[in-house]
């Protein structure tokens, strides 16, 4: 039996990974990344899948960024993950692939809709402009999910994490998101002895993180159960904090003892996007790490990976 991923040079596939590892299987997981195969390439997909033959796969490929880089190239962000979902969903279908967990994005529910976000307000409104084109092609990939559930009997099913951190972040802080651009321009900071670290916009949005590891566990615990899940469930920790918190948690963790300055002219996206997970909690899903838990963590991994 084998299990196949995407996505593996990834901070959630890589902690999937080690967790499958550890926890054991009955499933052979295979892991791949763009060395193996194209995902935007349909033919090259097709030809991989028939012949890996997985019995599931999990979708954790994408092209992702922060605010900056879906900004300064949304239609790539829109085809790019078009082109991946696509291949590998209409292959998936071809060669008989019955489980099949897509990896969505918060990024998919409106624009400062009501708060917390329901599963049921996927397309009520108008999304954030900001990184429109990237959640237009992770929409498009869900509701495929559920189309081919509905139509074939297969059990496509749709997880939408809230923004995820920790293990195996990328801590590039021009294209990285948030917590880990937090903890890489204060650690640089205090490094270089500045005064203050630059905060885009007013510091008021507010955003729900989820520590990747949580999550990577959950799905490792629960996949084989994925039948019985409904076509999509949000997976968040079910609290958030204003991007000033953030930035405050991360010069607790890091001991730097300047300022914050806050650049007002700079986008900062969506103000809340707070998801309700309570449909997930009956699947098992109960996050266990806090905020200064998990990004203590992340400092770990960051301190360790520029050593």
């Amino acid at each position: 039996m084998k299990v196949l991923l995407t996505g593996g040079s990834g901070m959630l596939a890589r902690n999937i990974s080690e967790v499958w590892g550890e926890k054991g299987s009955n499933y052979e997981l295979v892991t791949i990344g763009r060395d193996t195969v194209d995902l935007r390439d349909r033919s090259a997909t097709l030809n991989y899948i028939k012949r890996l033959a997985p019995d599931k796969i999990m979708h954790s490929a994408a092209r992702v960024g922060g605010i900056s880089a879906n900004m300064a190239d949304p239609s790539g962000f829109l085809m790019d993950n078009l082109l991946l979902d696509s291949s590998l969903l209409s292959a998936a279908m071809e060669c008989g692939v019955t489980d099949f967990l897509y990896i969505g994005s918060s990024c998919m529910y409106p624009r400062n809709y009501r708060q917390p976000l329901l599963e049921t307000d996927l397309l009520a409104a108008p999304l954030e402009p900001t990184n429109e084109g990237y959640a237009l092609s992770k929409i498009t990939a869900a509701k495929y999910c559920e189309y081919a559930s509905a139509q074939f009997g297969v059990n496509y099913k749709v997880i939408v994490p809230s923004n995820l951190y920790g293990r195996h972040d990328h801590y590039n802080s021009s294209s990285s998101h948030l917590v880990a651009a937090a903890l890489s321009k204060v650690h640089a900071a205090k490094s270089d002895a500045a005064e203050e670290v630059v905060v885009w916009g007013t510091g008021n949005a507010r955003r729900e993180f989820t520590y990747v590891v949580d999550l990577a566990s959950w799905i490792v615990q629960h996949i084989d159960a994925i039948g019985e899940w409904p076509s999509l469930m949000n997976v968040g920790l079910g609290t958030d904090n204003t991007v000033r918190e953030i930035y405050e948690t991360a010069m607790t963790v890091v001991g730097f003892e300047g300022s914050l300055a806050y650049d007002t002219s700079m986008p900062e996206g969506m103000q809340q996007k707070l998801m309700d997970s309570s449909l997930a909690h009956k699947f098992g899903w109960e996050p266990q790490t806090s905020l200064l838990d998990g990004m203590t963590a992340s400092y770990k991994h960051l301190m360790a990976s520029i050593r």
